[in-house]
């Protein structure tokens, strides 16, 4: 299977970078409608605060992941990335990489069990935009059954393992008791929505939410008693709050430096935590600068991370093992694909020989013969077949690694000079 997939994430480059090829739906459906029947027959694009990763099936093997990088960035007209920033899969490690992720252990908090969400959404908007296929569709039962096998008999996600829970830690450092504090959340999507249910749980003084759709911050605001400040004059009363959590989908700042100036003389320059989760990031980190002010985005988790990561180490080998069991699972699946009807033009190919050879000389034998001829030349042929037979019966079940199936294949049809075989999907 000639699955390609590449990936700009935390662990290649920092939030700067990674913002910059940040994509929405709406990017993400232009980008699709670029790239199927270009690039790809099917595929899956995953954009979250911490990952942009491209997963494809190319129209042309002789695609690789130079032209797929090449795309994405002219797609987003960024200059300031190269080849380093990015990770490239193929095949047996593009699946087991996904796998990783959706599992969370490979989020920039271990054991992230929002990932999985953001997977089988990426999943659904995919389908949506009819860029999935057979292959790309089984693939994504694989990975949800894999992510689910982690979640149930592992303790990976024990806990609230979230970019937003990790952001209130982070905050909780910084202002040890939240109870006589404010907090403003700026944007009621999940993530924001997680982040301010959690500021609520450690006993936030005030909290208030503002966000483009009023509709969604009212369902918020009613769940967690929370105030709701209108998005279009939210700026007039930054000020007031101890704590400004933002996490919107935004493509540009939403606080600017100036913005945050302005509110921090009103203040009389009393600390304020500026938490940025968003990417692309909604306030300027310049504003990081100004006196009293605590600024912190997505890559500022780290302390975070380290504890996180100290607590489920012991659950790392666990889920390796689950994704290994589920990526031989995948490849078993695909690879009887190909072996079945190998299998079935192997047979095909020597009982034509055999009964080709076998009329040519029938009438040197007898009628008592000739019956006994049959039996006999289809016994030879079943011994010879039974070896190669076996062979690729295990192949396909031990779920192996499909561009070495694929090889041994190709090798077997071209010394009996059997024809290709053309998969479904």
């Amino acid at each position: 299977m000639h699955l390609i997939a590449v990936t700009i994430n935390h662990h290649t480059a920092p939030v700067e970078l990674r913002e910059t090829l940040h994509l929405s739906s709406e990017e993400i459906a232009v980008f699709v409608k670029k790239a199927k029947g270009n690039l790809f027959k099917e595929g899956l694009i995953i954009s979250t605060c911490n990952r942009t990763e491209v997963y494809g099936i190319p129209v042309d093997p002789k695609i690789d992941y130079h032209e797929i990088q090449k795309f994405l960035i002219n797609e987003k007209s960024v200059l300031n990335i190269n080849a380093d920033n990015f990770r490239n899969y193929l095949s047996t490690t593009a699946v087991k990489h996904l796998f990783s992720v959706i599992t969370g252990i490979d989020s920039l908090l271990i054991g992230d069990n929002q990932i999985y969400h953001q997977v089988k959404d990426s999943f659904q908007l995919a389908e949506e935009l009819n860029f999935t296929g057979y292959l790309t569709k089984k693939l994504f039962d694989a990975a949800i059954k894999t992510g689910k096998r982690a979640i149930t008999e592992t303790e990976i996600s024990e806990g609230a393992v979230t970019v937003s829970y990790a952001a209130v830690q982070l905050i909780e450092k910084i202002f040890s008791s939240l109870n006589k504090k404010s907090a403003l959340v700026i944007g009621a999507g999940e993530t924001g929505e997680i982040a301010a249910k959690h500021l609520k749980e450690r006993g936030i003084g005030k909290l208030s939410i503002t966000n483009r759709t009023v509709e969604r911050a009212e369902k918020i605001a009613e769940k967690l008693n929370a105030h709701i400040l209108p998005f279009e004059t939210f700026k007039n009363s930054v000020h007031e709050y101890d704590i400004i959590l933002s996490a919107t989908s935004s493509p540009g700042f939403i606080l600017t430096k100036d913005d945050i100036k302005a509110a921090m003389k009103r203040r009389n320059f009393s600390p304020t935590i500026l938490m940025d989760i968003a990417i692309p990031r909604d306030i300027d980190p310049k504003a990081g600068d100004i006196d009293s002010v605590f600024y912190h985005d997505i890559d500022s988790l780290n302390i975070i991370v380290g504890q996180n990561l100290n607590k489920r180490r012991d659950e790392i080998p666990k889920v390796e093992k689950i994704i290994d069991e589920e990526v031989a699972n995948f490849f078993s699946w695909y690879n009887s694909l190909e072996v079945a009807p190998t299998i079935k033009s192997l047979r095909e190919h020597f009982e034509n020989i055999r009964a080709e050879e076998v009329e040519k000389n029938i009438n040197r034998f007898s009628d008592d013969d000739k019956e006994k001829l049959e039996i006999i030349t289809k016994r030879i042929v079943n011994k010879l077949l039974h070896q190669p037979t076996v062979e690729l019966k295990k192949m396909s079940e031990q779920g192996q690694n499909s561009d070495e199936a694929a090889a041994k294949i190709s090798i077997l049809k071209g010394i009996f000079g059997i024809n290709n075989t053309e998969k479904e999907g």
